[in-house]
């Protein structure tokens, strides 16, 4: 499985969950009607990673599951995947605000449920290297479910790299939740780094 399946995988991620959910739920929520401290959303989201149990991390991850068998939100999902994708706060709200409605919704119900869970919560324990081998094994069964997913995944067409990627998610999709949740996490704490080293400028990636 070549690595640069991986590296799309880790750089597009899971982050459009949190930058999806942001504007939506900022609209139409007071974070005080949900007893949570704003401060909380100021603190790094590395620290609320660590403590979300694996529940509310894989609410995250059905939430992408779900848009994506939308054909229309799909298609917008799978435009982080392509190579000239903006992967900064400004992309990632741009691409947020074309999904529907429902999808939207979705995200911000499972952002909520994660920032209240992970404030209740100690930190969890996470391996990453056992997360990266749940991915490479979805990879593999995807791979093996369907003949044109690497092909899909590293080519140029768009249609068949969006195939792919729906792929992946439904492979993913079929192992347990605690795998699901490892991998989300693994995705998630990635995309972050992504994002600070776009934002901190040339030079950091």
């Amino acid at each position: 499985m070549p690595l640069s399946v991986f590296d799309r995988a880790r750089r597009a991620g899971l982050m459009l969950a949190l930058m999806a959910a942001a504007p939506a739920f900022a609209q139409d929520v007071s974070w005080a009607q949900w007893g949570i401290d704003p401060s909380v959303l100021a603190a790094d989201g590395r620290d609320l990673l660590r403590r979300a149990p694996d529940a509310s991390i894989d609410g995250l991850f059905q939430a992408v599951h779900a848009s994506a068998q939308s054909p229309q939100d799909a298609r917008v999902l799978c435009t982080l995947f392509d190579p000239q994708a903006e992967r900064s706060i400004a992309g990632y709200n741009a691409i947020a605000a074309q999904l529907g409605e429902a999808s939207r919704t979705h995200f911000a119900t499972a952002v909520a449920d994660l920032v209240i869970a992970a404030a209740q919560s100690p930190r969890q324990p996470f391996d990453a290297a056992t997360a990266q081998q749940a991915l490479k094994a979805a990879g593999v069964r995807a791979a093996l479910l369907d003949d044109g997913f690497v092909a899909g995944l590293n080519g140029g067409d768009h249609d068949a790299r969006c195939r792919s990627v729906g792929a992946l998610l439904d492979a993913v999709q079929a192992r347990p939740l605690a795998e699901r949740a490892a991998v989300t996490r693994l995705l998630l704490s990635e995309g972050l780094n992504y994002l600070a080293a776009a934002n901190a400028g040339p030079g950091t990636r």
